[in-house]
Formats: C-alpha cells, structure tokens, sequence
C-alpha cells in the first residue's frame, strides 16, 4: 500500500488525539491487518458471499430454482431442476439433471461423489453465478451456497472498531497443560465440534489477570485460535468474538485490537463455533471489532 493512501486509511480508521499515544509503526501495520481483513470480506468468495446452507435428507436431495425443490435456489440463471445430490448418510454424490451447466472444479460433470470441507481440496460447483459445495459438521452434511452478487456484500458499510489501544496488545506467555487437552466446543447449530487446548494465556487489565484458552486442530499447529466473551458481548460487540495469534518459543503476541465478529455476525449460514467456558471473561474488552451493523 503507498504510503499517501496508507495515511488516510490510519486517519479514516484511528480517531485524532489516538495516534499521538500510539507508536506510528503499530498504528500503520493495523491499518493494513485492517485493510486486509475488509478487503477478505469483500472478496468473491467470503463472507458477505454466504446466500444459503441446506441440510441434506438421506436419498435425494433436488435442487434449482423451483421452489418444491429440497434445494431452491431463486436466483436468474438456475433452471427449475439442475440437478440432485444423493446423500447415503457418509458420502455426497452428485447427478445432474439433462441439459444444466454445472461445472465442477471450473470443468463439465454428469457424476461424481463429491469431496466435502474437511478435504484438503473439497470439491466447488459453479451453477450460473453460484458457487456451490459440501460441508460436514458433526454427523450432518449440507450445501452451503456462495452468491458473489449477495445483497449483504453489495450492501456492506465496512467494519466498525474500538479506538486503537496498545493497551490492550500483550507480550504473553502460552502456560502448556502437560499433554495437550480435548475440548468439546459447542456451535450454533447445535453440533460438537473437537479440537485441542494446547495451555493457556494470561493477560492484566486495571490490575486483574485474566486468562483464555486458545484450540488448535493438531498439537503441532502454531497458530492459536481463541474464542471469547466479554462484559461488551451482545452489547458494544458481538455475542462472542474471535482473535487468532501465532505461537512463536513458547509466546503469544495477543493482541485483543485484532479481535474480530465471527462469520455468523455477517450471515446467518455460518456455524460458528462457540466460546468454551474458559473463555468467558469478566472483563470490558474495549478493543477490535464492534458489532456490525449490516444492511
């Protein structure tokens, strides 16, 4: 980013009076991480794109823009059938109907299990304008559907913040727990999901310390994913909130300015994983992401 565009994006972002308390570097690199981050939303493929998430029943599963449709997909360019997916209870199998465009992975298909979201590489269907593809959470898969013309994206204001406080940045130390732990983690639509608490952070704020457990996916995962509550939630913020920080020789740089709404704050066909009761702090976090207001 030119330095010139980057000034206006730090005074658009950080009220005046703020970046005189703040160190000009730090300031400049979150306008960037938060540049960044709107530019993600934004994209093609994000979250402002999510349209829809569809169950699937065991047998079939029809979908196009006829209403009676399992799947009805309203939108210009879908034919009233398009096609059916087959869900056995395990596996996701795709048959399309006669004459409908459907490409899959950016080629033609007639038939084909599909390979869901916990694949490396899971499989995308491009219907018309729409982009379609299997997702497994706890015994249930769906089709989730991602519309680059969705009104929430077309409608989107931008993100609103806390005013910038380094405050609120720690130079922490992960405490590891002798093994790593199995944390069930509940979501919001009601399924369990598994991941590992590889310790804990501890942080101070007014003269109280205060702790939150981050998940990984794997034990060797370095990147710490923490999901928390505060006294601000369903407030000033959010319900819950999200804050990702790397784990570098046994430290954190928690840095509660870069907490941010979860993709359930943008579309309701997120499955947003829920804070842990660790993580339910009795504290005001005034820093990251307020809530959002959309369209």
């Amino acid at each position: 980013m030119k330095r010139a565009a980057l000034c206006i994006l730090v005074a658009l972002l950080f009220p005046c009076g703020v970046l005189a308390e703040t160190d000009e570097d730090y300031a400049g690199a979150m306008a960037e991480v938060r540049a960044e981050r709107e530019e993600r939303l934004r994209s093609p493929t994000g979250w402002l794109t999510l349209a829809g998430l569809f169950w699937l029943s065991p047998g079939e599963n029809r979908f196009g823009s006829d209403p009676e449709n399992s799947i009805a997909l309203s939108v210009e360019g879908v034919p009233p059938w398009a096609g059916t997916f087959v869900y056995d209870g395990e596996t996701v199998t795709l048959q399309t109907a006669p004459d409908a465009e459907i490409l899959l992975n950016d080629k033609p298909v007639e038939r084909r299990k599909l390979r869901d979201d916990g694949d490396e590489e899971p499989d995308v269907l491009t219907l018309g304008r729409l982009r379609l593809y299997v997702i497994e959470r706890g015994d249930r898969h769906g089709v989730r559907v991602k519309d680059p013309e969705s009104v929430r994206l077309t409608e989107f204001r931008g993100l609103n913040y806390f005013p910038l406080d380094p405050a609120y940045r720690f130079d922490a130390v992960l405490k590891p727990y002798d093994q790593p732990r199995e944390v069930k983690i509940a979501t919001v639509i009601g399924t369990t999901l598994t991941m590992l608490a590889p310790g804990s952070v501890e942080f101070t704020i007014d003269g109280e310390t205060h702790s939150l457990q981050p998940v990984v996916s794997d034990p060797d995962d370095m990147s710490l994913w923490f999901i928390f509550q505060d006294l601000t939630s369903g407030k000033e913020t959010y319900g819950f909130r999200y804050l990702y920080a790397d784990l570098v020789d046994g430290r954190v740089d928690l840095d509660l300015n870069k907490a941010q709404n979860p993709p359930c704050a943008f579309t309701p066909y997120a499955t947003c994983p829920l804070p842990q009761r660790e993580n339910r702090l009795d504290a005001r976090i005034e820093a990251g992401e307020r809530i959002y207001i959309g369209h």
